[in-house]
């Protein structure tokens, strides 16, 4: 785990002693816990999920349950705090931090569901819901005291360790009609339901983030109850007020992939500066450290890393502010949160490459701190959220070109 990342946020996680259970104490244990994550990188890869002491650590500092609200046992954190942890989490072992990243996402929708769904899915200490992204053409058809659900979706990271599943779909009548909103768009909905109701296609097998054990799912005529479904970010089923659920899932999603992004970056500029220190030059014999080029690119590097975190973090905290004040964001400020996330990823990204290529030969070997790194990345970022349009999105936004992207 390098010691810069973790001295970066040591400077910025305590800032917010009011958060329940302490933010400083939050980073505390997830210190603790990161060379043992650590330690089981390569089996987290190979098997395609959370060994058992991993997942146990997880759960004993309650790193699933950050976004949880504290009504049914949550951490309730900032969006700073979710940060600063995923960014440790990452740069000790990618697909860890990615299982935490997109178990508390899901369990935004705690949020939303009826308190006793939200007791019932969240209550224990190792609950955990996953779910793939919407768009799968899944239908979810009105019934009596509930609704049928058949529908196919992937992506759902961390599902082997989860005891429930969720699925996004269209809502249409029984008499097949689409469901429509006032303004004439189809109606989505999101049905939670246990893991055992559904099929799991268990292929995972992919470049980089392996250990995610991100497999496709399916359901068939499903009835799911009424009190188990909810309408993502509709303010009519938004149960929880705390400053934290002003946020969008796809806000604390981009918060989560940027800190990621940020962590492995890090732990890969670090680990080529330990190289340069050591290694020469076939060439010249000198040692790479020696090199005007290396020590300026460095220097760049560094900025690089340094300002898009900062940029990100100050964001994060001022909308939080704006939150805890009780005012709704501004298109502004969604815009400008959307860039802050989606340009520290895309740098993260370039100081990766950096490191990769600049190391030589080195970065190739499996054992080393760069291959598996470099793979991560370059998964995390194909990701919606790390994609180049979104840039287009925040760039309509400041030129007053409307936008109906759920992104923003």
């Amino acid at each position: 785990m390098s010691k810069k990342v973790s001295e970066e946020v040591s400077e910025t996680v305590g800032a917010d002693s009011a958060q329940p259970d302490g933010a400083h104490a939050l980073a505390v244990r997830v210190r603790a816990r990161l060379h043992l994550i650590e330690q089981h990188a390569a089996q987290t890869e190979r098997e395609g999920g959370l060994p058992a002491p991993v997942l146990a650590a997880l759960h004993d500092a309650h790193l699933f349950r950050m976004l949880l609200p504290r009504s049914i046992g949550g951490l309730e954190v900032a969006p700073e705090a979710f940060i600063e942890t995923l960014e440790l989490l990452a740069a000790a072992d990618a697909s860890t931090a990615w299982m935490v990243a997109q178990g508390c996402g899901c369990s935004l929708a705690a949020a939303y569901l009826p308190a006793a769904s939200a007791r019932q899915v969240f209550g224990a200490n190792d609950a955990v819901l996953a779910w793939g992204p919407s768009g799968t053409g899944a239908r979810i058809v009105a019934a009596d005291g509930g609704y049928r659900v058949t529908g196919q979706w992937h992506f759902a990271s961390g599902n082997r360790h989860a005891q429930w599943l969720g699925g996004h779909g269209s809502v249409y009548e029984n008499d097949g009609a689409p469901r429509l909103d006032a303004s004439g768009k189809p109606v989505e909905r999101t049905v939670v339901f246990p893991r055992e109701a559904a099929r799991i296609d268990g292929q995972w097998n992919v470049m980089g983030l392996k250990g995610t054990g991100s497999d496709g799912y399916a359901v068939t005529d499903l009835f799911v109850p009424d009190a188990m479904t909810y309408q993502r970010e509709a303010p009519g089923e938004r149960r929880e007020h705390g400053p934290l659920y002003n946020f969008t899932g796809m806000n604390m999603f981009a918060f989560g992939i940027a800190a990621m992004g940020l962590g492995i970056a890090r732990a890969m500029l670090d680990a080529f500066v330990a190289v340069a220190k050591e290694k020469s030059d076939r060439v010249t014999g000198k040692r790479l450290r020696d090199s005007g080029v290396i020590q300026a690119e460095v220097a760049k590097a560094e900025a690089r890393l340094l300002s898009s975190r900062g940029f990100m973090l100050a964001t994060a905290r001022e909308l939080y502010g704006v939150a805890v004040g009780g005012a709704a964001f501004t298109g502004e400020q969604r815009a400008r949160m959307r860039l802050s996330t989606s340009w520290a990823t895309t740098e993260a990204r370039a100081v990766a490459d950096f490191a990769y290529t600049t190391a030589g030969a080195t970065a190739i070997f499996a054992s080393g701190p760069f291959e598996r790194r470099f793979r991560d990345i370059h998964t995390l970022t194909q990701q919606v959220q790390a994609h180049a349009s979104n840039f287009e999105l925040v760039g309509q936004s400041l030129l007053g070109v409307p936008s109906s992207s759920r992104l923003m």
